[in-house]
């Protein structure tokens, strides 16, 4: 969330960057500083009201030792006025009120590093790795193959919950395990914390993280509790400091946490969206960091570059984009995609989002450190996908797929207990 002293205080350039993302009511801005500006006007009143009552109050109070009960009663007539002076100038805290709900509505600023563009097709290519492979005569996309080693059944997923909640089985399921075990022992390794969060959320928690208001669609709501799915284990693992200051020697924070992730994304259909390519329910590793706010950008490139070695280690062809402004998320300011190209389907797939966030999310939960001089400063806060399973998977089997079976890539055969897929 921003904050009102640095919009005041860069009026000109907060719009600018509000509308180098496309955010569509700008108008918000001076809007949210005349509710301010009255909002003050108000407040300084009423401190001035009430400082007249505190003397007032000590005056009547010696006029009453005096005996001069005349006297006192004419000041406690004009305390009454000032009294419901105070009371017309309580509509301070609707105006507090109302300047929240605009503030919750402003999306990040994007930094300068964010090229520039509205679309997905100008996002900015920052390297490829990997190759991609010439798969054999006759192969088949995901959704095929998952049918023919019988390793995903969406059939009965669908009648167990509904369309879009796939059910693993055999080596589907055994594959799952697999790569979550791994992604979370090389986060480990690079020192991230594991946590196991819940998967359900109260409101605050979904509200520190910016997922309310800006997902709410998106979100699976449970009226009788006021909880909510979790989107991504990122919502959880970054509340756990929500209300915290910390110690500067105790920064970074590094975490990791495995968890399913549930999205409504209503009205998601067609080729593009097929078997494992979109799906309500799906498993992901996150890594989450809190770090001191002159890093942040460096620690960027360090979880940019881990999230690389993973797809390395996978032995997957991919690619890296530094999105342009109007494809960014509400609550970041850079961001990262990382796509890995799908053989069979002949196309690129997204498997990854790595995020500075600076102080948006911080500011929303007051997760604060103390400086040398023991002045309380906003951390800022990062995440990345490490990885999300479904798509991965999808390239996995379809980057892989031979005449017998689907090789899989030597760092998963000791989770998988086992070098392939359908090969006897």
């Amino acid at each position: 969330m921003l904050q009102v002293p640095f919009i005041r205080q860069n009026v000109e350039f907060v719009k600018e960057r509000l509308s180098f993302k496309y955010f569509k009511s700008i108008e918000l801005v001076d809007e949210l500083l005349q509710l301010d500006d009255r909002r003050k006007s108000l407040q300084a009143e009423k401190e001035e009201l009430l400082a007249k009552v505190n003397s007032f109050s000590k005056e009547i109070g010696q006029m009453m030792k005096q005996g001069e009960r005349e006297a006192a009663e004419q000041k406690k007539a004009e305390v009454k006025i000032l009294n419901e002076r105070i009371a017309d100038t309580a509509i301070v805290n609707e105006l507090e009120k109302n300047i929240h709900d605009i503030l919750v509505q402003l999306p990040n600023l994007p930094s300068i590093k964010v090229p520039p563009g509205k679309t997905p097709a100008e996002n900015i290519t920052v390297r490829e790795g990997g190759s991609k492979p010439v798969l054999p005569a006759g192969s088949i996309p995901h959704w095929d193959l998952i049918k023919k080693y019988d390793i995903v059944d969406f059939e009965t997923g669908a009648k167990i919950t509904g369309s879009g909640f796939p059910l693993y089985k055999g080596a589907g399921a055994k594959l799952q395990r697999s790569l979550v075990q791994y992604f979370l022992d090389f986060n480990i390794e690079a020192g991230y914390t594991e946590y196991l969060p819940p998967f359900m959320v109260n409101e605050t928690s979904a509200y520190g993280t910016g997922s309310l208001p800006d997902k709410e669609g998106q979100m699976y709501f449970m009226p009788a509790d006021n909880f909510y799915l979790i989107p991504t284990a990122e919502v959880p693992v970054t509340n756990i400091y929500r209300d915290e200051i910390l110690r500067e020697q105790d920064l970074p924070v590094k975490m990791t946490a495995y968890s399913p992730c549930f999205r409504r994304e209503a009205g998601s259909f067609g080729a593009d969206v097929r078997g494992l390519n979109r799906v309500h329910q799906f498993e992901k590793v996150e890594i989450v960091q809190l770090v001191h706010p002159d890093k942040s950008y460096d620690v960027l490139e360090d979880m940019v570059s881990h999230v690389e070695k993973l797809l390395n280690a996978l032995e997957l062809p991919y690619r890296i984009l530094k999105l342009c402004g109007g494809d960014m998320s509400f609550t970041s300011a850079l961001t990262y995609d990382f796509e890995v190209y799908s053989a069979a389907q002949e196309k690129w797939l997204e498997v990854s989002s790595v995020s500075n966030f600076e102080s948006f999310q911080t500011n929303r939960m007051k997760i604060r450190f103390k400086d040398a001089q023991g002045k309380s400063q906003l951390l800022h806060s990062l995440n990345g996908s490490a990885l999300a399973l479904p798509r991965i998977v999808a390239c996995l089997l379809e980057n892989n797929q031979t005449a017998t079976g689907v090789r899989l890539p030597e760092v998963l055969h000791s989770y998988f207990r086992g070098q392939a897929i359908g090969h006897p």
